[in-house]
């Protein structure tokens, strides 16, 4: 029996055998996503090559050193592979790590190569903000379709976005029933079904009470949206791809030369929150990060604009 298509290995071997029992544990068990098991599999197919190549068909036999040299091969490339960037090659890394710690976990071998590798660490990359004009810019211009219902909720989407700084999938996936105009407050859903209270501007509630009002019974006349709070044109659900099309439309209509997504409104709501003189921790619950080192990504944004500044204003600042 062979391995997947585009294998170069065989289920057959023990390391086949066992390459096999982690994917199925992986979907099974863990029941990660199919994207997510692509990946795997087209990592850990490359690693078995890799052992293949070496001679190597038993779990046990793979020694800390294959493992270093698949990753010093994952960076460097060879005749069938380009280099991988430091991100690409942590994840092939991480593929690596836990189908050894699984095969300790099964009996298939007794110690761990894969251990004391360490995953290449990722570029430091510092989120993406816009100015407040810009924001202004942006929601203006996404108010202005030439359809009302559309243009009412077009902008109050950008304002929510922008006033909680939620991820678009927490944005269209509200119901009215989230929403608590009077309290001024949002329940969004974030990532592992972890719900965060969020507070909304007047900005965001009037363009959300506007858009309640004269927008969504529109939309919802015309299909069966259910209680989604953001319909389409034909009054389901807004998806995230639509929500993604409304900002590239209000970018390119407010003639903004910076590359706009849902995440640059985050960003730019922490980022904005920060440069105003709000506390990292407020930030991290407004944006429903499990881990303050997270937010604090953001306030390297802010530093960086303060050297920018400095360079620019003080007199001495260039000597």
């Amino acid at each position: 029996m062979s391995g997947p298509p585009g294998s170069s290995w065989s289920v057959t071997t023990e390391v086949g055998l066992a390459l096999r029992g982690y994917l199925d544990h992986l979907a099974v068990e863990r029941g990660l996503a199919n994207n997510t098991l692509l990946s795997y599999r087209r990592d850990l197919n490359r690693y078995a090559g890799v052992l293949h190549a070496r001679g190597i068909a038993d779990v046990a036999a793979v020694t800390e050193q294959d493992v270093t040299d698949f990753l010093a091969r994952l960076r460097q490339g060879d005749a069938e592979h380009p280099p991988l960037s430091a991100s690409s090659a942590a994840r092939a890394v991480i593929a690596v790590r836990g189908f050894h710690k699984f095969a300790v976990r099964e009996g298939m071998a007794t110690l761990d190569p894969a251990r004391p590798v360490r995953p290449p660490k990722r570029p430091q990359r510092l989120p993406k903000a816009i100015p407040v004009e810009a924001v202004q810019a942006l929601i203006e211009a996404a108010g202005k379709g030439p359809r009302t219902e559309l243009a009412t909720r077009d902008a109050a989407l950008l304002e929510l976005l922008y006033g909680t700084g939620a991820r678009i999938s927490e944005a269209v996936g509200l119901d009215v029933d989230d929403l608590d105009l009077d309290g001024r407050t949002v329940r969004l859903l974030g990532k592992g079904g972890k719900q965060r209270m969020v507070p909304l501007g007047s900005y965001a509630v009037d363009a959300l009470n506007r858009y309640l009002v004269q927008g969504r019974p529109v939309l919802s006349a015309t299909g069966t949206g259910g209680p989604a709070v953001f319909l389409n044109a034909r009054g389901g659900r807004l998806s995230r791809q639509s929500a993604w099309a409304v900002i590239d439309a209000a970018a390119r209509a407010a003639g903004l030369d910076a590359e706009v997504s849902p995440h640059t409104l985050r960003h730019s709501f922490a980022t904005h929150l920060l440069d105003g003189g709000a506390d990292v921790r407020v930030v991290q619950e407004l944006l429903g990060h499990a881990s303050v080192a997270t937010t604090q990504l953001y306030t390297l944004v802010t530093v960086e604009r303060l050297r920018e500044v400095y360079a620019s204003s003080h007199p001495r600042a260039r000597l």
